[in-house]
């Protein structure tokens, strides 16, 4: 396993989530990481040091898992049930962090928290190794592309920081990564209770000469540097904007008479003027004249900033539309293969009627399942039906062609949600992989 690090900006964003089994202490690793990184509030950590005395902590000690527990009725059993979200920053880095749930019943959750994360730590508890749900969860982070996965053994105090019972659970963890089809990962030695090398390396742990966690979390590449630096250019236009009355930064009025501009957020990649972009569905190719912001012209822009694209061609466009830069668009499809995440407990079915909403666009589609996948084996399995916390294989009819990307390649481009037509909820998540 590789701990190798890479410098990143101060001032980039990254988002991560935890996961991993029933108490393994994810909530407690992300209130240390608060606590230590200095992202507490006074008082917040007056309120939870209250609370912790309540709880039987004393001689000053608290309940880290409370800066994190974001219901009342979470802390009152004592388990963490939903996604919790926090914000917060170091003189590195800001970073937007979701605490998933570990019970099996809430694997949608965990989906949830993972799909915007360019990082997710996963937890395994030193004294009993992987489990069921450390496999299911590293499937999901598997089939969802994750890029940097984290994870962390925790509770080595508990092994009296012992390193060959370490290195035991590091072979059997290792094992299974390689098992799922996760190439690279870091692994680290940490007790969140303890504080051992999350923020700072440990001197219980001489042993491991690799990053503590935070400072891994401080220089991991984003996924908007990759997509911005590695990923062709894509926009999913959101509106067509024309006069409406006022001025256009950097725009004159006799400009302005005949202004019209393509408004959306730059999925992947960048975009200068005078590059050249396909546009679907028109089936044309268009030139870029003027990229327009709230505050004023550029001549480049790239993900993830939301720009007005002027082209020189008079192109059909509509919200729904796609623009990416020529020779890259994915080619539109009216029948997809994919990956689905059920969230409701009545699951997906063959024959479902549903709407497709991937990027601004929205189609009809009709669900074939195709295969359920094994959260034991990984190795996929005849459905019909997939449950409300499965994962399985689908083929997708839509009423009008997308040019949906492959996910594990291109990431958003190539993600969906399947909603219900009737209610307009979400039932559930799907990605693209067309050559699975």
């Amino acid at each position: 396993m590789t701990t190798t690090q890479t410098t990143t900006q101060a001032t980039t964003l990254l988002r991560f989530a935890t996961a991993g089994s029933v108490d393994d202490g994810k909530s407690t690793l992300v209130g240390r990481l608060l606590h230590d990184a200095k992202a507490i509030l006074a008082d917040q950590l007056e309120s939870v040091t209250r609370t912790s005395r309540e709880r039987g902590f004393l001689g000053g000690e608290f309940d880290f898992a409370l800066l994190t527990d974001g219901l009342r009725a979470e802390r009152e059993q004592g388990i963490t049930i939903d996604v919790a979200y926090r914000y917060f920053s170091t003189d590195r880095r800001s970073f937007i962090l979701a605490d998933c749930p570990g019970h099996v019943q809430y694997t949608r959750n965990m989906v949830t928290g993972a799909t915007t994360a360019d990082a997710v730590v996963v937890l395994v508890d030193a004294r009993g190794g992987a489990t069921e749900q450390t496999r299911r969860h590293l499937t999901v982070i598997h089939r969802l592309g994750i890029r940097h996965v984290i994870l962390a053994i925790n509770k080595i105090d508990l092994l009296g920081y012992d390193h060959t019972a370490y290195a035991q659970v590091e072979a059997e963890v290792e094992a299974l990564t390689r098992d799922i089809g996760i190439e690279t990962a870091h692994l680290i030695p940490v007790s969140a209770l303890a504080g051992d090398n999350i923020v700072e390396p440990s001197d219980n742990t001489p042993w491991y000469r690799g990053p503590a966690l935070l400072e891994l979390l401080e220089t991991l590449p984003s996924t908007e540097q990759d997509t911005a630096d590695l990923e062709p250019f894509r926009l999913d236009v959101q509106t067509v904007l024309r006069p409406q009355g006022g001025l256009a930064p950097g725009l004159d009025p006799e400009e302005f008479r005949d202004y019209r501009a393509v408004a959306g957020q730059i999925t992947s990649g960048r975009i200068s003027v005078g590059d050249e972009v396909d546009v679907h569905p028109a089936g044309l190719t268009a030139t870029v004249i003027g990229i327009d912001t709230a505050d004023g012209p550029l001549e480049t822009a790239s993900a993830p900033q939301s720009v007005a694209l002027r082209l020189a061609e008079d192109v059909d466009t509509a919200r729904g539309t796609v623009l990416a830069a020529a020779g890259t668009l994915p080619t539109p499809r009216r029948s997809i293969r994919a990956e689905v995440f059920p969230f409701t407990a009545d699951g997906l079915w063959t024959g479902d009627r549903v709407l497709i909403k991937a990027g601004t666009a929205t189609v009809k589609g009709i669900v074939a399942i195709a295969a359920r996948r094994s959260l034991e084996t990984s190795a996929l399995e005849d459905a019909e039906v997939l449950a409300g916390n499965d994962i399985g294989v689908a083929e997708i009819r839509l009423s009008a062609p997308l040019p949906l990307a492959d996910y594990r390649d291109h990431g958003r481009s190539g993600g969906f949600l399947v909603i219900d037509p009737q209610t307009g909820g979400t039932l559930a998540a799907g990605i693209h992989t067309p050559a699975d």
